[in-house]
């Protein structure tokens, strides 16, 4: 099973986005009904993120082709991904979806998962260097800036993280958010998501990991280390996680290097430990990044990498509760640079 991403791949997973991001139904819709006047279609509430069965996997799922456009120029894919984005990261539509985020009802929207995905696809748009690359990012700024408002408001309101394995999981968040803040040059939002990362997980130790949920597709423990060793100086990171989880260089808590069964992939929440796979692969990447070259843990990682990947990557399509969205998660287990 390939650990990186291969041309092959990448051609199946552009295919597999493309078939959904304007796909309007199924759909589940976050909307808040304040009168009949709120009872709409998702492509009349979202004129760009109306696909994908919902919001925030749409956004996600269009970070997925903007990164494929850039990262792999010869896909066969590159024309039709070029074209849809062009034709979706328009002024006019987004301020459609400006307009929705406006609304008093809307205030937690897609909060934190939804914003995340939202300025991680901004900080993808960021680094093109093609023309469209730049004009698209341009299209898009507004969005990020009122997302960035909305952290900026929200977090130090926050007292406590969220560390269930779901879309409200605080340290998933932050880590988009903070890779966003980086690529924009947004030095004092790239400092107040370090703050609110060392705030709350600073002080951790002795990590049980009771994981996995039923139906959760992030690490909450993974999760978490991932964002620390972002945010810290390696030597401090490697000191924290010893601390973190202090067993974790002879595989413990094993939960955490043997990957989730997933029983059925036609339900929705079972489906989601696929992607628990696929994110704890991309987390343990991360934590390994970040370690000393002679740390222990390293070739326990590297074993559990390839272990989750093995067992995810053969199932990111074929039924449609799963397959808008895996690919995503496939990605960012191959590719994150």
């Amino acid at each position: 099973m390939p650990q990186t991403l291969t041309a092959e791949i990448a051609t199946r997973l552009a295919g597999i986005a493309l078939g959904h991001v304007t796909r309007e139904y199924p759909h589940k819709l976050d909307h808040v009904l304040t009168g009949s006047q709120d009872i709409k279609s998702p492509r009349a509430l979202h004129p760009i993120f109306f696909g994908s069965f919902d919001w925030h996997s749409c956004v996600h799922g269009h970070w997925l082709l903007a990164r494929l456009y850039r990262r792999c120029p010869q896909l066969p894919e590159a024309g039709a991904i070029r074209a849809l984005l062009e034709a979706q990261f328009t002024s006019e539509k987004v301020a459609g979806e400006l307009r929705y985020l406006e609304q008093p009802a809307a205030r937690g929207f897609e909060r934190p998962y939804g914003w995340a995905w939202a300025l991680e696809l901004q900080a993808e748009l960021l680094r093109h260097e093609s023309t469209e690359g730049r004009r698209w990012a341009a299209a898009l700024a507004p969005l990020a800036k009122e997302i960035v408002r909305r952290f900026e408001a929200y977090l130090p309101l926050a007292t406590y993280p969220v560390r269930a394995g779901v879309h409200s999981n605080s340290a998933f968040a932050l880590f988009l958010a903070r890779d966003y803040a980086v690529a924009a040059r947004n030095f004092a939002f790239a400092g107040l998501c370090a703050d609110t990362a060392l705030r709350w997980y600073r002080a951790d130790r002795g990590c049980p990991a009771w994981e996995p949920s039923q139906d959760e597709f992030l690490s909450p423990a993974l999760m978490e280390a991932a964002l620390m060793g972002d945010v810290m100086p390696k030597e401090d990171f490697a000191a924290w996680l010893v601390a973190f989880l202090p067993h974790a260089a002879r595989g413990e808590p094993a939960t955490l290097f043997a990957p989730a069964t997933v029983t059925d992939r036609t339900d929705g929440k079972i489906a989601h430990l696929d992607g628990l796979n696929l994110s704890r692969a991309w987390c343990w990447r991360r934590v390994v990044a970040d370690l000393p070259s002679t740390d222990a843990l390293r070739a326990r990682a590297q074993e559990a990498i390839a272990a989750h990947l093995a067992s995810a990557l053969g199932h990111v399509a074929g039924d449609y509760m799963g397959e808008h969205w895996l690919a995503t998660f496939a990605l960012l287990a191959l590719d994150w640079d």
